[in-house]
């Protein structure tokens, strides 16, 4: 009689870097010093159903007698290498047209992110770009982006619309993300932000209104029939742009709306929006680079994530988030690329040797940041983040014999990983130097 029959075996991985193995959906505090590696004794080998979840991982020998005479489908021996989560990426803006390559060296220059702002350029020059792509045209530049991501590491990532500033716009952005999703080796999580910046020539007074009665009630219709999947909800909140009070009025319409809470806060002003945020049941908070030790305190007490770029503070030379005291104070830190036209990064590894230099973060927080926290931060940690029966097969598989490999080669990812498993299947594999 046949046995049952599986998608994917890979066996003899020197290392299998679990990040969890008790169901965790987040990490604080010491805990996240802690990645539960399986590697004492022999090796290691992960079996993957059918159905692209983890049926099983444990020492080779053990996994191979347990499924002897069943069919599996593929294959691969990992033997000498190690095996990781798929990366995640908890904050992107990667629908866009109209780069901003020449804004760099009025940054360069001196600028402060705001003197451009002010100037007609950053985000309105994206807007004005943006509006005038088609949906294909948008689609085609997203899907580059996200798959040169995919190449990286990265299999599950958070997208914003948020450059369009108007209805019809944002839907369209939304649309090109709804597309991607659907059609591409990558899991996404789509994020409305139509309150990004408040459109020329009207009060941020008006553009609240227009988010509130035109945008969100359009897009929750479109999501109502199918045809959009929207999961979290964004504002900048900043001075000079949206409010706190503004902020938090779109938030809370949002989550009324069943969004996850998910918005900028504490970048360039302390304006005590984390502790607004935190009030509020806010699932996440990115770049925090002003929070008030109360607003940390706020984060923890209520759960909520801090997400941090520390690209985006180093291309703006920004001071970097303080992420030594937000762990200290036990709040949640996960990582995002920021991948924007303000600060050009697809790459995950990047990030997390960003995390280790300027953040002062050990490479254990940074990897569980860059997995199962960022997985939290976009309330999808159930599935993704870590290497457990019953979860998500999205993972690495490394060609060094140590994880930390990915973190220390700095700039050499694209070699250090050997293949990217995506829901069970081999969607990208990076031929070795004598292969190619």
């Amino acid at each position: 009689m046949a046995g049952s029959r599986h998608r994917l075996l890979v066996k003899h991985a020197r290392q299998v870097v679990q990040v969890s193995s008790t169901r965790q959906t987040v990490k604080c505090a010491a805990d996240m010093q802690h990645l539960n590696i399986l590697q004492e004794e022999g090796d290691y080998s992960i079996m993957v159903g059918s159905d692209g979840l983890i049926l099983d991982i444990g020492p080779t020998n053990e996994i191979e007698e347990k499924y002897n005479g069943d069919v599996i489908d593929q294959v691969i021996d990992a033997s000498g290498k190690c095996i990781i989560p798929g990366l995640v990426d908890a904050h992107t803006h990667a629908v866009w047209a109209g780069d901003r390559v020449h804004e760099f060296a009025m940054k360069l220059a001196g600028a402060s992110y705001m003197d451009v702002h002010k100037a007609g350029g950053g985000i309105y020059f994206t807007v004005e770009h943006t509006r005038r792509a088609t949906e294909d045209d948008l689609y085609e530049l997203l899907r580059k982006r996200l798959l040169k991501m995919l190449r990286s590491g990265t299999t599950l990532v958070e997208v914003k619309s948020g450059y369009g500033l108007d209805t019809d716009s944002e839907v369209k952005m939304l649309r090109v993300i709804e597309r991607a999703r659907r059609s591409l080796p990558i899991d996404i999580s789509c994020t409305f932000c139509g309150a990004h910046a408040v459109p020329r020539d009207i009060t941020p007074e008006e553009a609240t209104r227009r988010v509130l009665q035109e945008q969100l009630p359009r897009i929750q219709a479109l999501t109502s029939v199918g045809e959009l999947h929207v999961h979290n909800i964004d504002v900048f909140c900043e001075e000079g742009v949206f409010s706190v009070q503004q902020s938090r009025e779109i938030l809370l319409a949002g989550k009324a709306a069943g969004l996850n809470i998910n918005f900028h806060g504490e970048e360039l002003h302390r304006l005590n929006s984390a502790e607004m945020g935190a009030e509020i049941g806010a699932l996440a908070i990115s770049h925090l680079e002003e929070v008030s030790e109360e607003g940390m305190r706020a984060m923890a007490r209520a759960g909520t994530l801090g997400v941090l770029l520390p690209t985006t503070a180093f291309n703006l030379r920004l001071k970097p988030p303080p992420a030594r005291a937000l762990i200290q104070e036990g709040v949640p830190v996960a990582l995002g690329s920021d991948f924007n036209p303000n600060a050009h990064c697809l790459a995950m590894p990047l990030v997390m040797n960003l995390a280790c230099v300027t953040l002062r973060m050990s490479m254990p927080e940074v990897l569980v940041a860059a997995t199962l926290n960022a997985a939290a931060a976009l309330g999808r940690s159930d599935m993704h983040g870590s290497l457990e029966i019953g979860k998500l097969a999205n993972f690495l598989i490394l060609d060094n014999p140590r994880w930390e490999h990915l973190i220390y080669q700095m700039g050499d990812h694209n070699s250090v990983i050997k293949h990217v498993v995506w829901h069970g299947d081999i969607v990208h594999s990076t031929p070795s130097i004598d292969e190619s």
